[in-house]
C-alpha cells in the first residue's frame, strides 16, 4: 500500500511563497501521474497541478504563472513551488498519485493546509 505524505503548508502573507513537497513511502516504481490538488473551505477539491511519468504538464487556470510543479526523478517526490500566493490560494493541498504497475491504484496524501493572510 502507498502512503503519500506531504509538508510545506504553513500561514504566508500575501505575496509570499511556499513550497510544497510530497513523498511516497517505500521502494516504489515511479507513479504515472502525481498531482497537487486543492480543496477551499466551502469548495470542492480542484486540481492544481499535475505531472506524467513522461514529464507532460498541466496547471490549472488559477495558477496564472505563480506555480510550478517538478517531480524528482524517478523517487516518486514532487514539489509545487507557490510564489505570490493570495488569499483565494487558502485550503488544504492534496498529493495523489497513480500507478499502473504494483501498486495499482490512486493514492491520497492526507494534505497539508495553506493559509494565506491579506
Amino acid at each position: 500500500q502507498v502512503q503519500l505524505v506531504e509538508s510545506g503548508g504553513g500561514l504566508v502573507q500575501a505575496g509570499e511563497s511556499l513550497r510544497l513537497s510530497c513523498s511516497a513511502s517505500g521502494r516504489l516504481i515511479g507513479a504515472k501521474t502525481m498531482a497537487w490538488y486543492r480543496q477551499a473551505p466551502g469548495k470542492q477539491r480542484e486540481l492544481v497541478a499535475r505531472v506524467t511519468n513522461r514529464d507532460i504538464i498541466t496547471y490549472a487556470d488559477f495558477v496564472k504563472g505563480r506555480f510550478t510543479i517538478s517531480r524528482l526523478g524517478t523517487q516518486n517526490t514532487i514539489y509545487l513551488q507557490m510564489n505570490r500566493l493570495q488569499p483565494d490560494d487558502t485550503g488544504v493541498y492534496y498529493c495523489n498519485g497513480q500507478w499502473i504497475v504494483e501498486p495499482i491504484g490512486s493514492y491520497w496524501g492526507q494534505g497539508t493546509q495553506v493559509t494565506v493572510s491579506s
